[in-house]
């Protein structure tokens, strides 16, 4: 077996979990340090990883960092793990929340042992989703998350917390029973689970046996949901507004970039003409996602449900980058995964922080808090510009990606009118984040609220982080597209890219 170190990226947080979990006697604050540690490396290992990979041009397209060893050899199935230019961001981003998440649980005092163990347990599940170059381990990965969810929310959210994490399972097991059935499909068809064998050869014999648009819609069912695409959006805000903040900084941050991971990974790469032939199709829902997901975000009095509904207009900017099939769409498609979650990543921590200090989330109630907590006042505008799209955040050169490379894309026809009716988006997105900021931390200070704390150096820490990374996407973005490139140029080359 050739070794790098994914597999310790990957299996780290859960070593951690156990120990957590079974060495008795820990105190609280010991298991902070112990699941901080064991968040920690990974990240150190993974920023390691991306300084490594190798950016040239003759490495387009190529996997690497790969381990493979052998593992259910009567139908094939190998533990095979590595990343190219797709995954590798997405594994750092997830390394870096995953312990950043940590220290945003810091004041967390229920049943501290669980809450580590499960938050673990999820990065490690995650991690293993954009590492796996296999289907059925991608699949097993993809399912394990699914229990620490159910029970971070249920145990530790608030509102209507078992009920929003049944619902967040229904849905998300129907999606996977659909992308196992998407799955079996392939390997009847072509004998293989390998998804880079899958994507090189796998299309020419999977025509042959079953036709290739029904596992193309299998599996793109799974990641619609996960992404989350409208209709299929309804248990985002719920979730969200039930989670803790933790809970919601990984969610929006890593767990729903999975639905957009999968469908280039998979879906474009394995099915390209299925892909191009109902891009059309996924384009229109694209535009919904954009549009009402920003108009219904306007609606919204609770300050985690506004910022859940404008990950479901976010995302539409994503799967409008997937579809529109170019090359530069689909790297603002990637970049924007990137950038979404640590712009969303930083708003539902700051969210967290007033939530916490003042004891209100109704937007409603809310106001003059600027002079009442500044530091806390001044971050959540960063990371509300930043969602807008203002230049000099990565918002800005994701989004703008995203619709060059709609608008210029000549793989589907009618991309112009696609295109035109999404920058409605970031209108709506500039009304929505600019009402808000006013009317939670401008305007006359409520006597209610003076007094109440804000952000101390823990906390003024981790949201420095976030904006460090914001920023530096935003004024250097070749920073990752280097990386995206490479791994997007072999897809974008099924339609000429």
């Amino acid at each position: 077996m050739d070794f790098n170190c994914l597999s310790i990226i990957i299996f780290l947080p859960v070593a951690g979990a156990i120990v957590i979990a079974m060495v008795p006697g820990l105190s609280a604050r010991l298991i902070r340090y112990i699941a901080a540690v064991f968040t920690f490396i990974p990240l150190v290992l993974s920023l390691v990883l991306f300084c490594a990979f190798d950016r040239s041009a003759g490495m387009a397209g190529a996997v690497q960092f790969q381990e493979m060893a052998a593992w259910i050899e009567p139908i094939n199935a190998d533990y095979h793990i590595g990343v190219d230019g797709l995954s590798m961001p997405l594994v750092l981003l997830t390394a870096l929340l995953g312990f950043l998440v940590v220290l945003i649980s810091w004041k967390v005092e229920l049943r501290v042992r669980e809450y580590f163990a499960w938050l673990l347990l999820l990065e490690t599940s995650i991690l293993g989703v954009f590492c796996s170059l296999d289907l059925l381990l991608f699949f097993i990965f993809w399912e394990i998350e699914v229990i620490p969810m159910y029970f971070l929310i249920s145990i530790w959210g608030a509102g209507r917390k078992e009920y929003s994490a049944i619902k967040y399972v229904i849905y998300t097991l129907f999606g996977s029973a659909l992308m196992l059935a998407g799955i079996l499909c392939i390997y009847f068809s072509t004998g293989s689970l390998d998804m880079i064998e899958l994507s090189q050869s796998g299309l020419a014999m999977a025509q042959m046996v079953i036709p290739a648009a029904p596992m193309f819609f299998l599996l793109l069912a799974g990641f619609a949901v996960k992404l989350p695409v409208f209709p299929l959006h309804t248990w985002l805000p719920d979730a969200h507004t039930d989670a803790p903040t933790a809970v919601s900084v990984v969610l929006a941050g890593t767990l729903i970039k999975m639905g957009g991971y999968g469908m280039i990974r998979i879906c474009l790469s394995i099915f390209p003409d299925s892909a191009q032939q109902y891009a059309p199709l996924l384009l229109a829902l694209a535009t919904i996602n954009i549009v009402y997901g920003a108009a219904v975000t306007l609606r919204q009095t609770d300050l985690k449900r506004l910022i859940a509904y404008s990950s479901i207009s976010h995302m539409g900017f994503v799967l409008l980058g997937i579809f529109a099939l170019g090359e530069l769409s689909l790297v603002g498609a990637s970049l924007q995964m990137f950038s979404h979650g640590i712009i969303t990543g930083l708003l539902f921590a700051v969210t967290g922080l007033v939530m916490h200090n003042t004891g209100e989330r109704n937007i409603g109630k809310l106001g003059g808090l600027g002079k009442q907590m500044p530091a806390i006042a001044a971050i959540f505008t960063i990371g509300g510009i930043a969602a807008m799209g203002v230049p000099a955040t990565s918002g800005f050169i994701a989004e703008i990606s995203v619709f060059l490379g709609a608008f210029v894309s000549k793989a589907v026809d009618g991309l112009h009118i696609y295109t035109i009716i999404s920058m409605l988006g970031i209108l709506l997105a500039a009304a929505y984040m600019l009402l808000l900021i006013q009317r939670v931390f401008l305007g006359p200070v409520l006597k209610k609220y003076s007094g109440v704390k804000d952000a101390d150096k823990l906390e003024f820490c981790y949201c420095a982080v976030f904006i460090i990374a914001i920023i530096l996407v935003g004024v250097y973005p070749m920073v990752l597209t280097d990386v995206i490139n490479s791994g997007i140029a072999p897809v974008a080359a099924f339609w000429g890219g």
